[in-house]
């Protein structure tokens, strides 16, 4: 009897610890996306340029979801395409204070700097990328290509 009460609640202390400590579950027992909030609305809102929209839904993101880098990336990209520049450097900083590898923020920092004309810093950001993705990515291509149109003018 003794070995069946013990055996139990080690059981249920068990499984309730496993339940708990897998980061794909919530307390409720319901799915979390491990990898940070969903961009998906946000993304198709910015793909078609509806800034002030695409703002509202990432600042709805971001007031639940602190820890997201990508959050922050897109907050910046927003703010800068709709004009705000000095709010978006913040949104960039944030963005790579959580995560200094986001080679979108690197990308996207350098581009504002370009449209600031601070060409070095731009520059900065263009070496950052090609030491973290010596092979090439999408990011630095693009990231380059903007520096080398930015130099013809």
């Amino acid at each position: 009897m003794i070995r069946t009460t013990v055996a139990l609640t080690l059981g249920t202390a068990i499984l309730v610890g496993a339940l708990t400590a897998h980061p794909g579950l919530a307390m409720d027992g319901t799915v979390v996306k491990k990898d940070g909030a969903d961009l998906a609305k946000a993304r198709a809102l910015i793909k078609d340029e509806k800034w002030d929209a695409a703002l509202t839904e990432l600042k709805r993101l971001e007031n639940t979801i602190k820890t997201d880098s990508n959050v922050y990336n897109l907050l910046g990209f927003a703010s800068r395409k709709n004009g705000a520049f000095e709010t978006s450097y913040g949104f960039y900083q944030k963005a790579l204070s959580l995560n200094p590898e986001n080679k979108s923020a690197r990308e996207y920092l350098g581009e504002l700097h370009i449209q600031r004309g601070e060409m070095d810093k731009a520059r900065e950001q263009a070496a950052i990328l090609a030491k973290l993705c010596p092979e090439g990515c999408e990011e630095r291509a693009d990231l380059d290509e903007a520096l080398a149109e930015a130099e013809k003018k």
